[in-house]
């Protein structure tokens, strides 16, 4: 099976959930650490997926003197349909929470990845104080324009609370919805590996990444519930109804430098679904940033190397780095 690749140390484990540190040398406790959010849905190491298919370890080694740190939300349990949308908001906080005492710093940067950006936006308006810079590497905010995918969640034909009413949502359901986004996917991908087969890099590229999509996961029935009715279906967040540990989140206490990745094919989150969360933010200090390949090619495929990879060190760099920390202080 799969997993994570780069060198890492365990930094706090809560439930299925783990904190990784990814391994780098002569940290440097002025630069706002990183902590990386994957999705719920899915296995975390696709954001170190293997050698050069590693968001991970790319930012980690472009500045090797920021403390990169890797949330895996682990596979939950049967028990785990218990587990409600503000446990797992309360979990992310105190992960957000270590990372910055193992640093030794005062606020960190967040990413996070598809609904692990959904995550760390609710993250960033209920903490604003704790976050430097906030980027949302293809996570919808504006469910209203979730595309397909809204479409086949509408509350006129489907009740997650049905769905959940067995226990978790299994990966086979999962899996799915997804696959009914392009129903022809599956042969396109075999037929473009014809074409590639010959070469050792392509093979094996293919075949970690199939290895990954294979990997699924089942996904916490409670929570589920909330993040089907309360977001996809109400599209709470933008309408600044969604609430949280007993908290209203208001995207509009974002303050932080905010960077909004969007693949150009993405079809499980429109760039409009993204793109919104500069709408809604405080911050004045607003990026968008679009990427060639889908939603997880533009993460992980040959070009995520040349293009998403430097992109994010660099603007990291500059809105939470020593230039970024002179001009705050000057």
């Amino acid at each position: 099976m799969g997993g994570l690749t780069s060198p890492r140390d365990a930094i706090l484990s809560l439930g299925t959930a783990t904190l990784y540190r990814i391994r780098s040398e002569g940290v440097d406790a002025s630069l706002p650490p990183l902590l990386l959010v994957p999705s719920m849905i899915n296995r975390a190491y696709v954001l170190d997926l293997r050698e050069g298919a590693s968001l991970a370890a790319a930012v980690a080694s472009a500045t090797p003197r920021r403390a990169v740190y890797l949330l895996d939300w682990g596979i939950p349990e049967d028990e785990d349909r218990y587990t409600t949308w503000d446990e797992v908001v309360a979990r992310l906080a105190r992960f957000a929470r270590a990372a910055r005492r193992h640093a030794g710093a005062a606020k960190l940067a967040v990413l996070g990845y598809c609904m692990g950006g959904t995550l760390s936006s609710i993250h960033a308006a209920l903490h604003p104080n704790e976050v430097a810079a906030l980027i949302d590497l293809a996570g919808p905010i504006d469910f209203s324009k979730a595309g397909l995918l809204g479409d086949l969640v509408d509350a006129k034909h489907f009740d997650a609370k049905a769905v959940v009413a067995a226990g978790n949502v299994g990966p086979s359901q999962m899996q799915s919805g997804f696959l009914a986004l392009r129903p022809t996917g599956s042969v396109a991908k075999w037929v473009g590996f014809a074409d590639k087969a010959h070469d050792e890099a392509s093979r094996e590229a293919f075949f970690s990444l199939e290895e990954w999509a294979s990997d699924n996961i089942p996904f916490p029935g409670a929570a589920y519930e909330t993040y089907i009715g309360d977001l996809y279906q109400k599209n709470a967040l933008v309408r600044g109804e969604h609430h949280a540990c007993g908290e209203r989140v208001d995207l509009r206490r974002i303050q932080c430098p905010v960077l909004v990745i969007v693949a150009e094919r993405d079809a499980i989150c429109p760039k409009e679904a993204a793109t919104a969360l500069l709408d809604h933010v405080g911050s004045r200090a607003g990026k968008v940033l679009a990427v060639p390949g889908g939603h997880v090619g533009a993460v992980v495929g040959s070009r995520a190397q040349k293009v998403l990879y430097p992109a994010i060190a660099e603007w990291l760099g500059e809105v939470a780095g020593h230039r970024a920390s002179a001009v705050a202080t000057a």
